[in-house]
């Protein structure tokens, strides 16, 4: 079976094919032909990923999948949620993004944030949705240089460090896109 991930991060391609079962060829939007920007105008992170999946489907006419991720705070009412990637401005720079979120909790008490990832599955005629949440807070100031976007200030529960301090391996385990890849391995392993 071929699946498309709507996804050029060639990266992120080699981490699922190593994860879902081998029956399973996963192919980029590279693969099929796909070089266009395709529009993310949802109001809500699970409508990204639908209409990401629904694009390449109706398109291209390949079974798909895709995802899209928020940072939903507390204090800031859900923000920036559907819009974290261009929360400071349409460059899309996790530095820019980080400070403007720091700025905006500026001596706020409640620091409660969660990530969340939703992955649209189109298969057959059919939709399934799956959602991984990862729990916890937003920082003070920035610390670890791993991982990417707003990690050097979520530190999730249970931990002392942030998403940046930890390695790939821990923070596969416990963050919102290792939880929803997680629900959809299951799935896919599932299907005879």
């Amino acid at each position: 079976m071929q699946l498309v991930f709507a996804s050029n991060n060639q990266n992120k391609i080699k981490e699922i094919q190593q994860l879902i079962p081998s029956a399973i060829e996963i192919l980029s939007l590279e693969a099929i032909g796909c070089h266009e920007e395709i529009p993310e105008t949802a109001n809500t992170i699970e409508g990204n990923a639908i209409l990401k999946a629904n694009y390449v489907t109706k398109k291209y006419g390949y079974n798909c999948f895709a995802d899209d991720t928020g940072l939903e705070v507390t204090a800031l009412n859900g923000e920036p949620g559907v819009y974290s990637a261009r929360y400071a401005g349409e460059q899309r720079n996790a530095e820019d993004n980080m400070n403007l979120l720091l700025e905006n909790l500026a001596g706020q008490s409640n620091r409660t944030a969660q990530f969340k990832t939703v992955i649209a599955l189109n298969l057959n005629g059919q939709q399934q949705l799956f959602t991984g949440i990862a729990k916890g807070k937003i920082t003070t100031e920035k610390s670890g240089n791993q991982g990417f976007g707003y990690d050097p200030i979520f530190q999730p529960e249970d931990f002392q460090e942030t998403f940046a301090d930890l390695t790939l391996e821990i923070k596969n385990k416990i963050s919102h896109r290792g939880k929803a890849t997680q629900l959809l391995i299951t799935f896919l392993s599932e299907i005879k």
